[in-house]
Formats: C-alpha cells, sequence, structure tokens
C-alpha cells in the first residue's frame, strides 16, 4: 500500500513576523520555519500505519526551495520518499489541494494524511478539497484513526463533543492534536534522511479562486489603566465600564 502524507513548511507560532513591503506577504528575515505542527500528527499516523500493515510512505510538499527542509525532517522520522512540488508562486488552497491531488493519483496512493490545517493562513480546507478532486472519501478533524481491510474507522471533533464515522479506503484523513504523540527524528534517522532522493517536480500553472490583497498586523491594544487598590474605585470603574467600553 502507497500511502501519501501532504506537509506545509510554516513559520515558527513562536517567531514574531513582519509584513513584507508588498503588503501581500511576510518578511522571512529571521524568520524561524518549521514542519506544519498538525501535519506532524499526519506524518506520525502515516509511520504507524505503515509499520503495522506494510508499504511505503511518501511526503508531498509544494512551495519554493525553503519546503526541502521540511521534507528532510518527515525523511529523518522515517517516511521512504520526499516529492517536491516545486513552484515560486503563492498558491491558494484550491490550486495547492489541486497540485497535491495530480501528484497523489500518479502516485497511486490510496489513503492520505495530512493535518487539518497549517498555522500559517488557517483556512482548514485543503484536505477536503484534495479529497473532492480525487474522488476520494474524506474524515477531517481526527483524534483515532484504524484500518481493517479497505474500512477505515476514525473518532473527529465537533462542537460540543465527538463523533465516530466510517467510510472505505481510498479516504483523505486530515489530523487534529491527540490523533497521537509524534516521534523525535533519531539520529540514525536524521543521517539516513541526508542520503534520500527528493524528487523535484515543477508545479505548472494552476487557477486560484482566491488573491490575497492586503495583510495588516493586529490593531495594538490600549494601555491598562489602574483606577486605584480598594472599593472606593468601585464607582469609577462602573461608570468607564458604561460610557467607555459600553459593555454595562
Amino acid at each position: 500500500m502507497k500511502i501519501a502524507v501532504c506537509v506545509s513548511h510554516v513559520p515558527d507560532t513562536a517567531t514574531r513576523v513582519k509584513i513584507a513591503g508588498d503588503q501581500k506577504s511576510i518578511d522571512p528575515t529571521g524568520v524561524s520555519f518549521v514542519l506544519n505542527p498538525y501535519d506532524e500528527f499526519a506524518v506520525e499516523e502515516a509511520l504507524k500505519t505503515k509499520e503495522k500493515f506494510g508499504g511505503d510512505v511518501i511526503v508531498i510538499s509544494v512551495g519554493g526551495d525553503q519546503v526541502k527542509e521540511t521534507i528532510r525532517k518527515s525523511l529523518a522520522m522515517g517516511v521512504d520518499e520526499g516529492v517536491h512540488l516545486k513552484t515560486g508562486e503563492v498558491l491558494d488552497s484550491f490550486a495547492i489541494a489541486q497540485a497535491l491531488a495530480d501528484e497523489i493519483k500518479s502516485l497511486g496512493c490510496e489513503l492520505v494524511f495530512m493535518g487539518k490545517q497549517s498555522v500559517d493562513y488557517d483556512n482548514g480546507i485543503v484536505g477536503q478539497l484534495t479529497a473532492e478532486m480525487l474522488g476520494y472519501n474524506s474524515i477531517s478533524v481526527c483524534v483515532t484513526f484504524q484500518l481493517e481491510g479497505t474500512t477505515v474507522t476514525a473518532e473527529r471533533e465537533i462542537e460540543g463533543g465527538k463523533e465516530i464515522v466510517e467510510t472505505s479506503l481510498p479516504c483523505v484523513i486530515t489530523a487534529q492534536k491527540g490523533l497521537n504523540d509524534p516521534r523525535y527524528a533519531s539520529l540514525k534517522g536524521i543521517m539516513t534522511a541526508k542520503k534520500k532522493v527528493i524528487q523535484e517536480k515543477p508545479v505548472g500553472s494552476k487557477p486560484a479562486l482566491v488573491e490575497n490583497l492586503q495583510l495588516k498586523m493586529p490593531v495594538a491594544k490600549n494601555p491598562g489603566r489602574i483606577l486605584g487598590t480598594d472599593s472606593s474605585a468601585v464607582p469609577e470603574l462602573v461608570k468607564l465600564l458604561h460610557e467607555e467600553a459600553k459593555v454595562i
């Protein structure tokens, strides 16, 4: 069985970012990039599935040369092969899904894992779009995964609770935190990953349905005020909550 796992190369959430001069992207200067945290759960589940049932795990990522760093980390964790779908363009979710679907179809993978969303744009729709383009079944936001023959059973998070659903291969699974505990890359895995070949394939022009017009930093919060240190400040607090904050 061939298993695909799709990963994103994203800014570390602990990194402070600045908006680039074009006002449509971030300035990469000084920014640390990492394997998308939700995709780590996807990589781990793909590896666990391979260890149980056999087969090959192929990691796929779309982007410029920098995404090879993320592919290498996946290879160091134990993934067998890497595919870099190379493009210098900033693609929207639809175009990324189309590129992934085309590659997954050509590889003949019947089981696909990816994170429920990337932590940069937080769109959370690439998994479902990819499944639709492939004509595959899809289960999103999974916190458990089981495969018996061609039957897939998963528990997924919904608002206010969880639900257990069942489908069959071929299938796309999007991973949520709690699905597993991702393994660390061993020294042997890191050294082996350096020798593994990453296939580089150019991404042709893909139709975009969404255009990023402008990025803006969040509005700075107003500094707080200390009105007093005892109950004498209560009347002034109530007045300000009523007249300024307008919450009462």
